[in-house]
């Protein structure tokens, strides 16, 4: 599997309208993309403005498919004006085999 975190920093006044673009986009990604697995959008208790975003694909190439999707690439381009910060986390090699911190250690 292939995963990412991206938090989006918005603007204030942006906040409505960013969160209709992601309501339409996450429709067609859903609609049209079997290899994204999982697409969460949340907001933070402590952070009206910002968007943190949880992506799971199935492996890079189901990534690489979404990304050049024309309704993803609308969603890259137009959110871009309502940002005021945006940080990815990549995680390429997400297999759900990480041991809890003090807890059983798996083999």
């Amino acid at each position: 599997m292939f995963a990412l975190c991206v938090k989006h920093q918005l603007l204030p006044q942006s906040a409505s309208a960013f969160d209709r673009l992601v309501e339409q986009t996450v429709a067609s990604i859903r609609a049209h993309e079997a290899g994204t697995l999982v697409y969460v959008v949340g907001v933070p208790t402590d952070d009206p403005t910002s968007r943190v975003f949880l992506e799971i694909y199935r492996d890079e190439e189901a990534f690489d498919f979404h990304n050049a999707q024309p309704y993803v690439r609308r969603f890259l381009d137009a959110r871009e004006p309502m940002l005021t910060d945006l940080r990815v986390e990549f995680m390429p090699d997400c297999s759900g085999q990480m041991p809890v911190p003090n807890g059983p250690q798996r083999a």
